[in-house]
């Protein structure tokens, strides 16, 4: 396994092209299910989560391949192809490693009929269940079973329906408008995730042939149609790495500019910024963020559901607040138990303490380098941000939950200053 070896205490500056949303590619690809023929997505992002979901697809009978490199020298446009559909069954195997795989459910239901599909696994945190997913396909008329370890979903026809989730889940909501495109008549979707996620795949669909109203509210309307065509669609970019991006900045005293995402997707990050003292700056689709000129000012955040403070960027703010000048908390109301960085965080110096589903930071003048362990994607964020600003050498292991979500994210933090390198197959 990699592990990231990182000389910390130097100042990040410079610009930086933001890689396109993973989470949005994970809705895009399963979409082109719902219909036959060649689907294009640019600024893919190459990340192992979308590298599972092709190999999940790929078992499906879809054949992909990306086709074009970009300036970098990095081949941005995945190409997918749905003529030869062979299987409805999505196995273990590839599902247990990544929880969107869910997304494959809906489409194959819709078209097919039938779906049978592993239960999902993915990051190691946390409770994170599907139910809103089946109990919306069933009121769509679905039979759905659950047995040895599989759903198992059946429909001569699904038909539309009115839809209100308890919670917005931006997963239930992608996989019922998905399978509402090709059902028979009118879905509502109220209390409708209003990610910018979903508004890419809501404008994919709309390529593709269906009628979507509301999209970017809470609620959509969707009146089904008989049959999709293939589409290209351009891929947002992705907020999680530019939030995280600017955090790297500001920890290190640095000053940051990323470009290609539109100030609107990270507002909440971006106020909660400013609050703690850094200077913003916006300029069309480039955010300049200058970090604070004295002392970090204590910022605390509380997560909740776009547009508010994403989760995603809660255990990176918890390593900026580890050297604030004072007491800060972190309250995540969407996953309650997503605290797993913060013993690690302390084994670099942070003052930190849990309880129930709030971090309390009492800020220190000093981070020091130390060896830590990644427990999952975004705790894995945190330690290399912490790492970043820690006096001498910071070790982070067992990076692969970083590759699954930031597209080779050491060349980038290079570009803008860092002292971090890649070790491969290291031995710990």
């Amino acid at each position: 396994m990699d592990k990231f070896i990182i000389r910390g205490g130097k100042k990040l500056s410079g610009e930086l092209q933001i890689s396109g949303a993973k989470n949005a590619t994970l809705a895009l690809m399963p979409a082109t299910l719902l219909t036959s023929g060649v689907s294009t997505l640019t600024n893919t992002p190459q990340l192992n989560d979308v590298y599972t979901m092709m190999k999940l697809l790929n078992e499906l009978g879809v054949e992909t391949k990306f086709v074009r490199e970009n300036s970098f020298g990095e081949k941005d446009v995945l190409q997918l192809n749905t003529k030869n559909i062979t299987s409805q069954v999505a196995p273990y195997e590839y599902v247990k490693k990544m929880r969107a795989s869910v997304y494959v459910l809906g489409p194959l239901l819709a078209r097919f009929g039938y779906a049978k599909v592993s239960l999902p696994g993915g990051c190691a945190w946390g409770p994170r269940p599907i139910n809103l997913h089946l109990e919306a396909l069933k009121k769509m008329g679905a039979d759905i079973d659950l047995a040895e370890g599989y759903i198992i979903a059946k429909s001569k026809k699904l038909n539309g329906t009115k839809i209100n989730f308890d919670v917005s889940s931006v997963g239930a909501t992608g996989n019922t408008l998905m399978a509402a495109s090709l059902a028979k008549g009118t879905t509502v979707i109220n209390n409708a995730a209003m990610e910018p996620e979903i508004t890419n795949l809501a404008e994919f669909l709309v390529k593709m042939g269906s009628r979507i109203d509301g999209i970017g509210t809470s609620t959509l309307t969707i009146e089904g149609v008989d049959e999709l065509k293939p589409a290209d669609i351009y891929t947002i970019a992705d907020r999680i790495e530019a939030g995280t991006v600017l955090i790297a900045g500001a920890l290190t005293g640095g000053e940051v500019t990323i470009k290609g995402i539109p100030d609107i997707y990270i507002n909440a990050v971006l106020t909660k910024l400013e609050d703690s003292g850094c200077k913003i700056n916006i300029n069309g689709d480039a955010v300049k963020v200058k970090a604070a000129s004295k002392q970090i000012t204590p910022t605390s955040v509380t997560t909740s559901i776009y547009p508010g403070f994403p989760t995603d960027m809660q255990a990176q703010w918890t390593a900026y607040m580890a050297i604030a000048n004072g007491v800060s908390t972190v309250t995540d109301t969407i996953y309650l138990d997503r605290f797993k960085h913060v013993p690690e965080l302390v084994r670099l110096g942070a003052n930190i303490a849990v309880n129930d589903n709030s971090a309390v930071i009492k800020g220190v003048s000093k981070l020091k380098g130390a060896k830590v362990m990644s427990t999952d994607l975004r705790a894995s964020a945190s330690l290399v941000l912490a790492g970043l600003a820690a006096e001498g050498v910071t070790e982070v292991l067992r990076v692969y939950h970083l590759d699954r979500g930031y597209q080779k994210i050491e060349e980038k933090l290079k570009a803008l200053g860092a002292d971090i390198e890649r070790v491969a197959g290291a031995e710990y």
